[in-house]
């Protein structure tokens, strides 16, 4: 782990933002701070807007999952080998996108 020592520690800072910013949304969720206005129309503005931090919700924990598993991978040896064809991912992959799992190969092939 010594050489992603610090990236790891880049790693757990990005992490705790974002499930800080998952409590935020989850609060919100339940309207902790402001409850349900009894005006129809404001109702209506406030669940669209519900629909916005369920899709903020399922993206903020996708990349919560994905930096764990990454600073998992730091810690046990295998950060920067494609988890699919286990070859080596190419650094710059690395270093624009640090929780890749996937070479760049695997991970279109994927989405294609």
């Amino acid at each position: 782990m010594g050489k992603h020592a610090e990236l790891r520690d880049q790693l757990t800072e990005q992490l705790k933002t974002v499930r800080e910013r998952l409590e935020r949304i989850e609060k919100d969720r339940r309207r902790e701070a402001n409850a349900l206005s009894p005006d129809f129309e404001e109702q209506a503005t406030i669940r669209e807007n519900d629909e916005v931090l369920d899709r903020l919700d399922e993206q903020l924990t996708e990349q919560s999952q994905a930096l764990a598993e990454a600073i998992a991978r730091i810690d046990d040896g295998s950060y920067g080998i494609c988890r699919t064809c286990q070859s080596e991912i190419a650094p710059a992959r690395l270093e624009a996108l640090p929780r890749a799992a996937e070479c760049i190969e695997c991970a279109s092939k994927r989405t294609a």
